[in-house]
């Protein structure tokens, strides 16, 4: 198994690698603009990958892009090296990972969300008659699934919620903005800034996605008073202790059977 996580700041890579073993025992490199802390998974099960790529789904994906371009060359043989060194397969899937806002009532604060789909909710354009999404104007996509089978899973061995996972590059702020999402996405449970470019970039590469979120706000009108930051990455850390047999049993059986 060889996975890569891509969350937005460091305080949530952290959270994941802290969750998978023992901090002195990361190994870290760079890619252009970021660090990739490398945990190898417990019981040699594999290893994971983890990067901070920056907030919003521009860096967002041109992070991951970075990352999953560093495990090709890795795994491409050179004069000087005739093989490739030990994890430099390519990867089998990529995670967005963080803490996110979360619709209310269905995703309280200090729940978890697994996304049964990552939306750009806010790529395309306004017109009188409101918002276009891209696709309606003749452009790209503004959707990925994540494997199906891997969200039932994901969602049982740690309790998250499934819904779509908005991917804004505006943070909601007001409950007029709230109302209108969720009257676009009825089945919205939460907003992140960054799954959908991480997306577009495993996409590229032929590799599933699957995005998760640990809800430290409710979404709408911003009040940083009432945010549970320090909760929600707890809540994510716990998450990602209890998904390395998940990962270990999709990468091994559900993705190559599919």
């Amino acid at each position: 198994m060889r996975v890569l996580v891509v969350t937005a700041v460091p305080a949530e890579r952290d959270a994941v690698t802290r969750a998978l073993g023992d901090l002195s025992e990361v190994a870290v490199h760079e890619v252009p603009g970021a660090q990739v802390h490398r945990v190898a998974a417990p019981g040699g099960a594999g290893v994971v990958d983890v990067l901070a790529g920056g907030a919003g789904p521009a860096a967002a994906a041109a992070a991951a892009a970075f990352g999953l371009a560093s495990a090709v060359s890795a795994a491409v043989p050179s004069a000087s090296e005739p093989g490739p060194g030990p994890h430099s397969a390519p990867y089998d899937l990529v995670v967005s990972a963080g803490i996110g806002g979360g619709f209310v009532p269905v995703a309280p604060v200090g729940s978890l969300v697994v996304a049964s789909r990552i939306v750009a909710a806010d790529l395309g354009a306004e017109t009188p008659e409101g918002f276009v999404p891209v696709t309606a104007l003749g452009f790209g996509r503004d959707w990925y699934l994540p494997p199906r089978s891997l969200v039932r899973d994901v969602a049982a061995a740690t309790g998250a919620l499934t819904g779509e996972i908005l991917t804004v590059s505006t943070v909601t702020g007001s409950a007029e903005r709230a109302a209108a999402l969720l009257a676009a996405h009825p089945r919205a449970a939460a907003e992140a800034m960054e799954g959908f470019g991480v997306a577009e970039a495993a996409e590229r590469t032929g590799l599933p996605v699957l995005e998760l979120r640990a809800v430290s706000n409710a979404i709408g009108p911003r009040d940083r008073d009432a945010w549970r930051i320090g909760d929600a990455l707890a809540a994510l850390s716990g998450a990602f202790g209890k998904l390395v047999p998940v990962l270990e049993g999709w990468t091994h059986h559900d993705r190559h059977a599919s």
